[in-house]
């Protein structure tokens, strides 16, 4: 499909999904930023749906401002795939002992490396700017230094709640890695401080909501943020590199014969800020919830843990500041996936999947989310699909 338009908005409000099918309270969010003075665009992905301070599925594009509750607190979450020389043939018929072998290998839920990872020693894992990286750690907010050897010990793990990794074939047998991760417990930690600092700025004070504070440009709050947010960016991109150098090492190591080889990395952040040019004005575009897909380049678009995933490619759609959907998205909260489904639903939508099937992940059961097929209907004019991928191993933080 193409976008709908909101009517009676300040600016377009420009939605990839029938309005309809959005709860109340999410179409309330976006008419909510609609209303800041710095806005100069809205456009809303097909995985819309009711988030903090604004909605998870929407593109905001400003003009010298920026809303850090809109970027959210996994800053730089996101989603890293490669495709492997492995094929389905070469998977063994009980898959638990790989997936026993990649949780070993990578801490999930809040659990951390005993030691911090070398990157060094992975094979294939390009250390330029390791080193400065973390020597500018120096100069992020005050109130979360004392974290560093947390944050250090922690790069390379997955984190709990929807966050996952993969092995999953494509619709021509070849074995894809995927995972999704971002920026672990330091970027909440950043997040959440400069939330509050936004918050108590005067010209703040009487916002439709709160959690819509801004930063604006050339004051010492933005350049505080915008420092700390890319650095938080940066920390998410090298953790989901160290997780999947980790991974290709387990897979390494149990496909010995099969000598398996992998095709360049494709990474994407879907929880984030750029700053982007259109129709001649520079703006700082938000994305939270959803991909960049400039012409030709490539995106992740994942299902649930049952359903399957999608490698694409942008088509550089500027009605949607070059975007697309980050996922499938949810249609109920977590909360209400524990109500309404208990593990022996879990079990029947997971069948074929070799993964965790307990109390713990009900809350990620494939009912909880959109259908990923009408998702990718509603994009068609944003992305075109290069591969579609069923996983055979979900390991769940």
């Amino acid at each position: 499909m193409s976008y709908v338009e909101v009517p009676g908005a300040k600016v377009p409000i420009r939605m990839w999904t029938d309005p309809a099918s959005v709860e109340d309270v999410a179409l309330q969010q976006l008419r909510n930023v609609a209303t800041l003075p710095w806005i100069k665009g809205l456009a809303v992905m097909p995985d819309v749906h009711y988030g903090k301070g604004a909605t998870v599925g929407s593109v905001i594009a400003m003009q010298g401002a920026v809303c850090p509750a809109a970027v959210g607190v996994d800053i730089g979450c996101g989603m890293s795939a490669v495709k492997t020389s492995l094929t389905a043939n070469d998977l063994p018929g009980d898959l638990s002992r790989l997936r026993s072998k990649i949780e070993q290998a990578i801490p999930v839920g809040r659990g951390m490396h005993a030691d911090p990872v070398d990157p060094g020693r992975l094979h294939g894992f390009g250390t330029s700017g390791w080193d400065d990286f973390w020597g500018r750690f120096e100069g992020v907010a005050d109130a979360v230094k004392f974290r560093e050897e947390r944050a250090v010990k922690q790069m390379g793990t997955l984190g709990s709640g929807n966050h996952f990794v993969e092995i999953c074939v494509d619709m021509s047998d070849s074995v894809w890695l995927m995972l999704h991760s971002g920026s672990r417990n330091i970027g909440k930690e950043l997040a959440d401080h400069h939330i509050g600092v936004a918050q108590k700025l005067s010209f703040n004070q009487g916002l439709v909501d709160r959690d819509l504070a801004v930063f604006v440009s050339d004051t010492p709050q933005m350049a505080a943020y915008r420092n700390d947010l890319y650095w938080a960016q940066e920390y998410a991109k090298y953790n989901r590199s160290i997780m999947m150098a980790l991974l290709k090492d387990v897979v390494r190591k149990e496909f010995k014969k099969a000598k398996p080889t992998f095709e360049q990395e494709i990474s994407a952040h879907h929880n984030y800020v750029a700053e982007e040019r259109y129709e001649g004005v520079d703006l700082l575009v938000t994305r939270k919830g959803a991909i960049r897909a400039g012409s030709g380049e490539y995106g992740i678009i994942p299902g649930s843990m049952g359903t399957g995933s999608y490698i694409v490619k942008g088509l550089g759609n500027e009605k949607a500041f070059n975007s697309a959907s980050h996922g499938a998205g949810r249609r109920m909260s977590r909360n209400a996936a524990k109500k309404r489904f208990s593990t022996r639903d879990l079990e029947e939508q997971t069948q074929g999947v070799e993964c965790r099937k307990d109390s713990g992940v009900v809350d990620e059961i494939p009912a909880a989310y959109k259908p990923i097929e009408q998702v990718m209907e509603n994009q068609r004019d944003l992305v075109e699909v290069v591969a579609k991928l069923k996983q055979v191993i979900c390991v769940k933080g």
